[in-house]
């Protein structure tokens, strides 16, 4: 079906309103840079952009994917799913606040964390130990989450998203807080390109990426804002704190709840960064956020309680990686899956990639799930389907 005539040119009208009336510093749809061309964009490359990450394989594998607490049999316990949606909403508040494209901001709010391996960021730095082990490179979920919509999505061929929302998915690091955030508008997309291949080697560091658009650094510090106080939510269902463990000297600054501290965020990140072209707190209210981080840190994410099952899982992670590997050098088609997978990528994916760095986009593809049902079935015993009873 074709767009009635007059219709479109309303529409296209419309946009191209909406388009003109967006901050001079915020990054436009129509200036939209795809590495191939494709038709229908206009000023809707970055809607398009959304639509093609929800639709993707990697992108339904968030809803068993772990956000920070895992191996826990509680559904209000925030998953990956959740996470992505909660940047989503936060940033692309703050992007309406700031008059920026939230399109974009959508676009990369939505896909930035399908890198993520099982078991979250455990998971990733036990991925990355094995390929440093065998000289492959190293793995970071950023890097993971550019891979997959660049490189492995639709089996090899990649989703061809726009230069500007793969930079914000790869520049995202929530783990990196900054008293400023600026973007740089000079980046191109082959630069764009060279960073992530050297990241991927491990000769230059993610961390020290800038994002290309005032947006992705909306998305950025909006990963901040989405996790900190909701971190400790959780852990606080799950009684690894108590609310009034937190310091006073944090909790008066901020508040001491999610929703207290979002909104205390939220206003003073538009507070301070209103009609400029960068992004910036307070200085009281980031050095309160910079406290929470590091609180947080030693208090949940590093608590003993919460890392019991280690050792069980870094085991896991390397037996499956093994028996994959053993798979894909043999070519049988055992437990795993992998060998079936890879015969579907194209001949450009194979050529390109090592073997354990193959199994590494495998292994970081699995769900919680997934993995540990694999491990299941190459780990534990099975009935023979016979009776050796005497007749």
């Amino acid at each position: 079906m074709e767009w009635n005539a007059a219709v479109k040119e309303r529409v296209e009208a419309r946009l191209k309103e909406k388009e003109n009336a967006l901050a001079s510093y915020a990054c436009k749809s129509s200036g939209a840079i795809r590495f191939q061309k494709q038709p229908d964009d206009d000023f809707l490359s970055f809607s398009h952009d959304s639509d093609k990450i929800v639709n993707s394989y990697c992108y339904s594998r968030y809803i068993d994917k772990t956000q920070v607490f895992y191996l826990v049999e509680n559904d209000h316990i925030t998953h990956r799913v959740l996470h992505v949606q909660l940047v989503s909403k936060i940033a692309r508040t703050i992007g309406r606040f700031l008059n920026l494209n939230e399109d974009l901001i959508e676009a990369i709010s939505l896909g930035h964390d399908v890198g993520h391996t099982p078991f979250g960021h455990d998971g990733e730095r036990i991925i990355s130990g094995i390929l440093q082990e065998r000289g492959e490179g190293i793995f970071e979920h950023n890097l993971q989450s550019f891979r997959l919509f660049h490189e492995l999505e639709v089996y090899g061929n990649g989703l061809n998203l726009t230069a500007q929302v793969l930079d914000g998915v790869i520049c995202h690091n929530g783990e990196i807080l900054k008293n400023e955030y600026r973007c740089d508008r000079s980046k191109t997309p082959d630069r764009l390109l060279d960073e992530y291949t050297k990241s991927l080697e491990g000769t230059f560091k993610s961390k020290d990426m800038v994002p290309m658009t005032l947006e992705g650094c909306v998305m950025r510090i909006s990963d901040v804002i989405a996790y900190v106080g909701r971190d400790i939510e959780d852990a606080i269902i799950l009684k690894l704190i108590k609310r009034d463990d937190i310091p006073k000297e944090i909790t008066e600054v901020l508040g001491d709840d999610n929703e207290k501290i979002v909104n205390t965020l939220i206003m003073d990140l538009v507070n301070n960064s209103m009609d400029k072209d960068s992004l910036s707190f307070s200085p009281d209210v980031f050095n309160a956020l910079d406290q929470l981080k590091r609180w947080n840190f030693k208090n949940i994410y590093t608590n003993p309680k919460k890392s019991t099952q280690d050792e069980k899982i870094k085991n896991m992670f390397r037996a499956v990686f093994d028996v994959c590997l053993k798979e894909l050098e043999s070519g049988e088609k055992k437990a795993t899956g992998i060998v079936h997978w890879y015969e579907k990528m194209n001949g450009k994916y194979k050529e390109a990639n090592s073997l354990p760095r193959v199994v590494a986009d495998y292994v970081s593809g699995m769900t919680d799930d997934y993995l540990m049902n694999v491990y299941r079935e190459i780990m534990i015993p099975k009935s023979y389907g016979i009776s050796f009873a005497e007749k």
